[in-house]
């Protein structure tokens, strides 16, 4: 059976999972941060970087055949394939955000959500 909908399971291991996937495509600035209770529609964000688009993309690919593969998960949504600048897998209750330097830089997703607690990965 492959999950796409909110079912029981630790919100924050797949943050852990995805951050540990992303950390062995050799993702840079890998973080967790910790939404719940802060009025998010999700309780995680994983944030990360890759050095180009063909990284990124490469990211995102590995993240997604992982939890495939390995969890039956499937995102409810993902965006940003295709430019490979931005892209974002939505786990429902964990949301990835690949991002190339740059892109990273502009969004300033960190700061948006400061007050979030965070931690490193990697």
């Amino acid at each position: 059976m492959t999950l796409t909908a909110r079912e029981p399971r630790d919100a924050a291991a797949l943050a852990d999972r995805i951050a540990r996937v992303a950390a062995d495509k050799k993702a840079t600035d890998v973080r967790v941060l910790d939404l719940r209770g802060i009025g998010s529609d999700t309780d995680f964000f994983v944030i990360c970087s890759g050095n180009t688009e063909r990284q990124t993309k490469a990211i995102h690919d590995a993240i997604h055949y992982e939890l495939k593969h390995g969890e039956g998960l499937l995102p409810s949504r993902s965006e940003g394939e295709r430019e490979a600048r931005w892209i974002l897998l939505d786990y429902l209750d964990c949301v990835a955000h690949i991002f190339t330097p740059d892109a990273r830089d502009y969004y300033r997703l960190e700061q948006l959500w400061g007050e979030a607690p965070a931690r490193a990965v990697g």
